[in-house]
């Protein structure tokens, strides 16, 4: 009795864990919403609904996922956070696709293979009398560190691999202080690639009026909030900005109406930098399931409004430093909670045990085959089911009945003995004459399919009524698994004879629990929630890119897209 006191205890709350650097507001705000933190000691290590951390998991991580967790990076996508692997990212897609189309990256060379080319570049610039700074940093830093600004060749010096960028120097400025945005994206699949944006974020500013005579004031080049909070005008009321180094994203749409700027538009090149910066990686990310990323993408304005993507960053610091960063990051860490799709059987992590214990009655006495049917027909837990069929060898322990077994396709339900015998071969070789695709078969282990459990001492069962047929409803398949490796595949094969039998053959000896209902945002067929919280869909945006970005992403039909939307746009504009 207590250990099922325990098992119902177990499934009242998700639970959370967290890696040793996780953000402290993630831990407060799931604590808030009532979920409880998990402890290694007293629970299984599938016993939590999500881990959160700042680096990367291990591949064994993603491989045993299980239906009711979520981890909070996809693999490999640190590739495009370091910032040379950003900028070899974003000039192959210049190669490919035409550079017009990725004007948003400043001129960037990668010291020292790229050494020739920037002295090229810089002895140019030079011999026409152009004025021109350049920003070095280094590729495997954060926070502005080891950042420095130059104008003379004489000033660069490096002991690592650095880029070297043309340096913007007609920043957008508010009351003469420059400043960047910090934008959050939540990637939930990267195959078809879903972006969404969120609507509010931070505006971190520098501390001294920009000046480009003095470009080793740090604390006027450099809008990390890391940096700046050392600097003495840090706390003192500046001009227009007010204290501290950061706004909220309201705050500076209030002051773009003021100034009648045209935010609708810069909103919309912005939402194109970052689905353009993330279409350069979608097909190198491997696809996994129940992973969602969250970025940090830095973009600065200069005073022409023209968007300028400045770098991504990988778990971006959630860190609370002012009452900005509270309203903005605790309202994120809800609204991404809510963008995973939590249901209820998702708290209902002991099914693992229960599930074991189907199996094993599976395995202990083949004469309690009628037990097991009367377990599976009363479970309402996908999950127990899914368990059952994948640790339980079905046929195996029905194969010894000595009851009649009746075996039936269950699309045109025809029994074994029925005269109507045209069509394609059904399961276990019983033919039929319906039209069967590949696609109404996905799921299930042709091993179980088509056999009919029937007690002894019982009358024969309806088709309806069989094993295989409640399995199929109790899981509740989807229609399609979306991109992953991982669920089991079934292909059809034509018979050499010429006929049109259809073979189905499995790669996998036993169904995977990938094959069960795992979590995606929505149906791959179907576009997506536009909004979750103060999440915005930002891609797909319309149908003919819902479908380019299926089995790899058609850049080019998207690219065509955008630019539909930018001419509307525009016309928009010059007709108002």
């Amino acid at each position: 009795m207590a250990e099922r006191e325990d098992d119902d205890n177990a499934s009242q709350a998700l639970v959370f864990r967290l890696h040793v650097n996780a953000p402290r507001i993630v831990r407060e705000v799931l604590l808030e919403r009532g979920w409880e933190e998990f402890d290694e000691e007293t629970q299984s290590e599938t016993e939590w609904n999500l881990y959160w951390r700042t680096s990367a998991f291990q591949t064994s991580d993603h491989d045993n996922i299980k239906p009711w967790q979520r981890l909070n990076h996809h693999p490999k996508t640190a590739q495009m956070t370091k910032k040379d692997c950003l900028a070899r990212h974003l000039k192959r897609m210049k190669g490919v696709y035409g550079s017009s189309y990725f004007e948003f990256s400043p001129v960037v060379f990668i010291l020292p293979n790229d050494y020739t080319k920037f002295l090229a570049d810089y002895t140019k610039e030079r011999h026409e009398k152009r004025s021109s700074y350049w920003i070095c940093k280094p590729t495997d830093m954060s926070r502005g560190r080891g950042i420095f600004i130059f104008q003379d060749l004489k000033d660069l010096a490096y002991d690592s691999t650095v880029i070297v960028q043309k340096y913007i120097t007609n920043p957008l400025l508010i009351s003469g202080y420059k400043f960047d945005l910090r934008i959050y994206v939540c990637v939930t699949s990267f195959c078809p690639l879903t972006i969404y944006i969120y609507q509010e974020g931070l505006v971190r500013f520098a501390t001294e009026k920009f000046n480009l005579s003095s470009l080793d004031n740090i604390f006027a080049h450099l809008t990390n909030t890391s940096i700046n909070k050392y600097s003495t005008s840090y706390s003192a009321d500046k001009e227009r900005v007010g204290s501290g180094c950061k706004w909220t994203f309201g705050q500076f749409r209030s002051y773009l109406r003021n100034i009648e700027a045209d935010d609708a538009l810069l909103w919309q090149r912005i939402y194109n930098i970052v689905t353009m910066t993330l279409l350069s990686i979608a097909p190198s990310i491997p696809q996994y399931p129940n992973c969602f990323e969250l970025f940090g993408f830095d973009i600065l304005i200069d005073d022409t409004l023209k968007p300028w993507l400045l770098e991504v960053n990988y778990s971006p610091a959630l860190s609370v430093d002012c009452p900005n960063d509270v309203t903005v990051k605790k309202s994120l860490i809800n609204d991404i909670i809510d963008l995973l799709n939590y249901k209820s059987t998702d708290m209902q992590r002991n099914q693992s045990r229960k599930a074991s214990s189907l199996s094993n009655i599976l395995r202990s006495s083949k004469q309690e085959t009628s037990h097991i049917y009367d377990i599976i027909t009363q479970s309402s837990n996908e999950y127990e089911i899914g368990h059952l069929i994948q640790h339980g060898n079905l046929k195996e322990n029905f194969d010894h009945l000595e009851s009649p077994i009746s075996t039936y396709c269950q699309h045109c339900e025809l029994h074994k003995n029925s005269e109507e015998t045209l069509g394609h071969k059904g399961f276990n070789g019983i033919s039929c004459n319906c039209n069967i695709t590949e696609n109404t078969l996905l799921g299930l282990n042709e091993d179980i399919i088509g056999r009919e459990v029937i007690s002894s001492g019982k009358a024969p069962m309806s088709p309806r009524k069989t094993l295989t047929s409640i399995l199929r409803e109790k899981m509740n398949m989807p229609k399609r698994l979306g991109a992953s490796k991982l669920p089991l595949v079934l292909r059809t094969s034509r018979a050499k004879t010429g006929g049109n039998n259809v073979v189905w053959t499995s790669h996998r000896s036993a169904i995977n629990y990938h094959q069960f209902p795992l979590y995606y945002i929505s149906d791959s067929t179907q576009m997506p929630p536009a909004h979750v919280g103060a999440f915005l869909l930002i891609f797909p945006f319309n149908q003919p890119s819902l479908l380019a970005s299926k089995n790899g992403a058609d850049v080019k039909i998207i690219i065509q897209e955008m630019l539909k939307i930018m001419q509307k746009m525009s016309t928009n504009i010059r007709v108002a």
